[in-house]
């Protein structure tokens, strides 16, 4: 497969970050090892609201909260082979801003979209920082949309990843409170 092939062509938009940061919370389900995160309070802008489920054709899936067409939220349900990189950690250089996916006026009303892709993964030693990788390695924007929540966008306006920051560690059937 062309590399260009195994990248994501969806679009996204950076637009400046107006308000405080919002604040995301990651939290292990227990029974089923899926790492969740969402944020609220994004204003309208007019784009889908629902979901976007990315996939590859190894079976993982990652779903996206989409709000009025802003990323504010992700959901790993089925993880890639994940990488350990003992010096892993969110770029240095960064932009807050919201990340918007542009609304498709061919497709009003739509709730879910599915995009197949290559997804993988890598963490640090101590399993708080993940950076899932949407297609292969190339030059990005690196966006603060949540304190702990950064998306990747590529030079073609394209997005390419995501960062996940201040994971609580993964404990099985831990009880709930």
């Amino acid at each position: 497969m062309p590399p260009e092939a195994q990248g994501v062509n969806m679009e996204a938009r950076v637009e400046p970050l107006t308000g405080s940061l919002p604040v995301i919370a990651w939290r292990w389900d227990p029974e089923t090892d899926i790492l969740s995160g969402a944020f609220k309070g994004n204003r309208k802008s007019g784009g889908l609201t629902g979901t976007v489920e990315l996939t590859d054709d190894e079976g993982s899936v990652a779903v996206l909260d989409v709000n009025n067409g802003v990323i504010c939220g992700l959901d790993v349900v089925v993880w890639p082979e994940v990488a350990t990189s003992p010096t892993l950690q969110v770029p240095a250089q960064l932009t807050d801003g919201r990340v918007v996916l542009p609304s498709r006026p061919s497709r009003p009303g739509v709730a879910s979209v599915e995009v197949d892709t290559t997804l993988s993964v890598e963490t640090n030693s101590a399993e708080s920082v993940f950076h899932l990788r949407i297609g292969p390695r190339r030059p990005v924007e690196v966006v603060r949309v949540a304190d702990n929540f950064y998306v990747e966008v590529d030079q073609q306006a394209g997005l390419a990843g995501f960062w996940l920051a201040n994971v609580p560690p993964f404990t099985a059937f831990e009880d709930e409170m």
